[in-house]
């Protein structure tokens, strides 16, 4: 069974998979190999072993304590990878994926005293990172807040009764939940705040409220892993763009990437990691005025030629793309 892609070199077997939550499955794979990965990182996995379709998902597990590397994935309507790795995927199967990537993990970090924020399947590095501050920091005063919709929506259900967590449900709170959404009143409950590091995890505007918030209350060490929120619907006015195969013009408001420019306007455009790293939303500027934040896995004869990675493409006028 040949590598689909360089960028997924490691082949893992399904083991078993379990569903968490009416839309959510863990898949538990078994690794024959060493695989290198920190607690909160992502991989990219390689979707029905292709060299194009590429999609990151958390690593939920925790190295050296979980027997298996496990993806946790919430079924998401016509999603590309998570319907396949859901439906389709049994045990016994072989996915190939990348190396642990991305720098949201706490394993770096030397502080003792931590408040770990999730919603929805966001909780799935918190959870990892949780596991293991028990297990390597054990002194370490770690609080945790988690958001879902109802209380059939907590992942890791079973797992949370191993450590102090506040539950909060935005529908149908039973008994062990706060009612209702994140607010500065639970938040002020939080002994020490100030001086805590703050870790979250879970939609951008779940995210902007949770770093708002513990700001306004004095937390300086403040981390974030923004999950992928589909992007605004298409505009009339801003920045023009013209595809010339096919033919055609859309917009996008001024500072939009040029990845969310294409999404917002249904251009059929691979992402993967969305962080400049995996190399799958390349994409060829014909003309315009841009700038780059990356360019990893792109030659000097491709960048030459007028090639982007879109997720780290800022527009700086119009452009036309091949």
């Amino acid at each position: 069974m040949t590598m689909p892609t360089p960028l997924c070199p490691h082949r893992m077997q399904v083991h078993h998979i379990h569903q968490e939550t009416p839309d959510v499955w863990t898949l538990s794979l078994i690794n024959h190999d060493f695989y290198p990965y920190k607690a909160g990182q992502y991989a990219l996995v390689s979707i029905r072993n292709s060299d194009e379709t590429l999609r990151a998902y958390t690593i939920s597990s925790t190295p050296g304590l979980s027997p298996f590397i496990t993806l946790t994935i919430r079924r998401i309507e016509n999603g590309v990878g998570s319907q396949w790795l859901t439906q389709d995927v049994k045990p016994g199967d072989y996915l190939w994926l990348s190396e642990g990537q991305g720098e949201f993990t706490c394993e770096n970090l030397t502080t003792d005293r931590y408040l770990l924020m999730a919603a929805g399947c966001g909780v799935t590095p918190i959870m990892a990172m949780r596991r293991w501050l028990a297990k390597h920091r054990p002194q370490a005063d770690v609080q945790v807040i988690y958001n879902v919709h109802s209380p059939e929506d907590v992942i890791f259900a079973n797992e949370w009764r191993n450590y102090p967590v506040a539950l909060i449900a935005e529908n149908n709170a039973t008994h062990g939940f706060i009612a209702g959404r994140l607010t500065r009143e639970i938040l002020v409950t939080v002994p020490d705040i100030a001086l805590r590091t703050v870790m979250t995890c879970g939609p951008a505007p779940y995210m902007e409220l949770v770093e708002k918030e513990v700001k306004a209350l004095g937390v300086s060490e403040f981390y974030s892993e923004k999950f992928f929120t589909p992007v605004a619907a298409p505009v009339e006015s801003g920045l023009k763009y013209t595809t010339l195969n096919p033919l055609r013009e859309f917009y996008a408001p001024v500072g939009s990437t040029l990845l969310a420019a294409m999404e917002s306007n249904s251009v059929p455009v691979n992402a993967a990691c969305r962080a400049g790293v995996c190399g799958s939303c390349k994409t060829k500027i014909e003309s315009g005025e841009y700038t780059v934040s990356s360019s990893m896995t792109l030659t000097e004869a491709e960048i030459t030629s007028g090639y982007v990675l879109a997720c780290s493409c800022h527009p700086q006028s119009d452009l036309v793309l091949a």
